[in-house]
């Protein structure tokens, strides 16, 4: 391990002491960890100055990319004064801009022709998901069943390592809908929250992008071939405010797209007993409005509208019921959190439009440290 890489390492871990949470994943030396974790308690003035020494030794390249976000992140905890695009490019490599509401009305008028009915949209389209949903029992078949099949759809795009695999557990009493803890050892734990209702499609869609091909995929091959093949130790550490989770969110955000919607997809989805061909239009009809949370942050972070504002916008544009507005509100006013809304939609397209079809390009999205600039290469 170079002194650069173990620099960064510590860098990351005073990070997560600063803020929890913003250490996703961390399974590199215990002793490093036992070491930062013994230290004064850190100050994000600090770390921004480290960030910045640390930057002016680093060469051009992804790790390189990683420390930017780093720096430009405490920065912000230190009371930098970032508008809410500076602080998304300087983080995570891509520019955001507020989205026209007239992409949001013509997403309305192509769901409007899906979900024909009378009464306003938004109660139509809430209506209509209430009923797709399924009962828990349902959903813990459905996605342990997914599961394995994502597996193997992932296997016959690129070699799982010897002994990988994911836990399942279904919980409830808690905030979060669901995630992938990577535990090491190749090695994960995926958790889905009960508590909160699941159509197929949300079952799909979160169990693909949390395992197989999404996060668990990623994590495992990155272990395997990087750290362990290459002795890439900076691998060993994924933080939130950075381009590395930009890109892990966009291919996840792909899953779905890629093994339900694309060849082979009818056949996945009646080994698993489902029919989501109609949910799976209304999915593509409502993708545009994943921007409307992104505008909704900018206006709470940019022009202080009010929380109440807030919920509204998303309420309307959005075609959230109130849980679920008020779910967002929380999401964004949590400082880790208060630009990752982003890091969904604009990941998705940087990374759909990278892939565009080849799965080889996923494959490498899977198993290489691909940088944001990398996703403009047409190579």
């Amino acid at each position: 391990m170079t002194d650069l890489v173990t620099r960064y390492l510590q860098l990351g871990l005073r990070l997560g002491r600063v803020e929890e949470g913003l250490v996703d994943v961390y399974f590199g030396p215990p002793e490093l960890a036992e070491a930062v974790a013994a230290e004064p308690a850190p100050t994000a003035g600090r770390l921004a100055v480290q960030a910045a020494e640390l930057l002016a030794d680093l060469p051009d390249g992804w790790l390189r990319d990683q420390v930017s976000g780093v720096r430009a992140y405490t920065g912000v905890l230190a009371g930098e004064r970032l508008t809410f695009a500076e602080e998304v490019a300087a983080c995570y490599g891509v520019r955001t801009e507020f989205t026209d509401e007239s992409v949001f009305a013509t997403a309305h008028e192509q769901l409007s022709e899906l979900l024909p009915g009378s009464g306003p949209l938004g109660d139509r389209f809430r209506a209509w998901r209430t009923s797709q949903v399924l009962e828990p029992d349902r959903v813990e078949a459905l996605a342990r069943a997914a599961i394995e099949l994502g597996r193997a759809w992932t296997e016959r795009l690129v070699e799982l390592p010897p002994g990988e695999g994911v836990e399942l557990a279904l919980v409830r009493d808690v905030a979060w809908s669901g995630f992938n803890e990577y535990q090491g050892d190749l090695r994960g734990l995926t958790s889905i929250n009960l508590d909160h209702p699941r159509t197929a499609l949300d079952t799909l869609h979160l169990v693909l992008h949390e395992t197989y091909p999404g996060h668990q995929a990623e994590r495992v091959l990155k272990d395997h071939l990087l750290v362990r093949g290459q002795a890439d130790l900076a691998e060993t550490l994924v933080l939130v405010p950075t381009p590395q989770s930009l890109i892990s969110e966009g291919l996840a955000e792909l899953a779905l797209d890629l093994v339900v919607d694309g060849p082979g997809g009818a056949e996945f989805t009646a080994a698993l007993g489902v029919d989501v061909r109609h949910a799976l239009a209304v999915e593509r009809a409502i993708q545009p409005l994943r921007w409307a949370d992104v505008n909704a942050a900018i206006m709470r972070s940019d022009e202080g509208r009010s929380d109440d504002e807030i919920r509204a916008y998303v309420r309307r544009w959005g075609l959230l019921d109130e849980e679920q507005a008020e779910h967002v509100l929380r999401f964004m006013s949590a400082p880790g959190n208060r630009t990752y809304l982003a890091v969904y939609p604009a990941g998705r397209e940087l990374c759909r439009g990278y892939v565009n079809g080849d799965l080889a390009r996923f494959r490498r999205l899977l198993t290489d440290q691909v940088r944001v600039s990398d996703l403009d290469d047409p190579r």
